[in-house]
């Protein structure tokens, strides 16, 4: 394989982009992508850290759950999960983060590109509760990139054709898990079933 090491070459190989393509990045929010994210259920979080770590995380609630504080600033409610903590450590990092938001149904994407804090606000957390909770802490986006991606990855992936979709695929935890403990074999097979029962009873309880 030849290695692409510039920009040079990789305008070579690909192009540049139509003056009217790079008219559709906004500095801030628009009336169609507000519109889209009071719509969208889920989303995904990239962010990096100051060691050039990066994670992405989907986000998911009810329709509209992400709040629009005005056409520069967002607010993502944080849920339980995982407590490994990669994206909001590298938010405490650099604040580098990057949301695709997606409505099921909607080809088309709205990326956002900006700085992210965190912050807790006892009267805010409680305003976006879910399921009864409240929000953990809040996650604020000031937004330097708005803009809409092209319908091409999902046309290409059919992804929301039922027709083209494969047949779920039952993932567990618990074996992956306990094999990486390195205990004996039937050590391993105590793990796994110990895991795989409390990731369902979270999967109950504790969205």
């Amino acid at each position: 394989m030849q290695r692409i090491e510039s920009e040079q070459a990789l305008r070579t190989l690909l192009g540049e982009p139509h003056d009217l393509v790079k008219q559709k990045i906004s500095g801030e929010l628009f009336e169609e992508a507000e519109a889209f994210i009071s719509k969208s259920p889920l989303l995904l979080i990239a962010t990096s850290g100051s060691s050039g770590n990066v994670t992405v995380s989907p986000k998911g609630d009810a329709e509209g759950f992400v709040r629009i504080v005005d056409k520069n600033t967002l607010l993502i409610p944080e849920r339980p999960g995982n407590k490994l903590l990669h994206g909001l450590s590298n938010i405490l990092e650099t604040g580098n983060i990057g949301l695709l938001f997606i409505v099921p149904g909607t080809e088309e994407t709205l990326r956002i590109n900006g700085k992210a804090t965190l912050y807790k606000d006892e009267r805010l957390c409680k305003d976006m509760a879910a399921n009864g909770k409240p929000a953990l802490l809040l996650i604020q986006v000031e937004i330097a990139e708005c803009f809409f991606h092209c319908a091409k990855a999902f046309k290409r992936s059919k992804t929301w054709q039922p027709e083209a979709w494969q047949k779920p695929l039952n993932i567990k935890f618990g074996k992956q898990i306990a094999r990486n403990t390195g205990q004996g074999k039937l050590k391993q097979a105590a793990i796994a079933m110990a895991v795989d029962a409390a990731v369902n009873a979270d999967y109950k309880k504790n969205l």
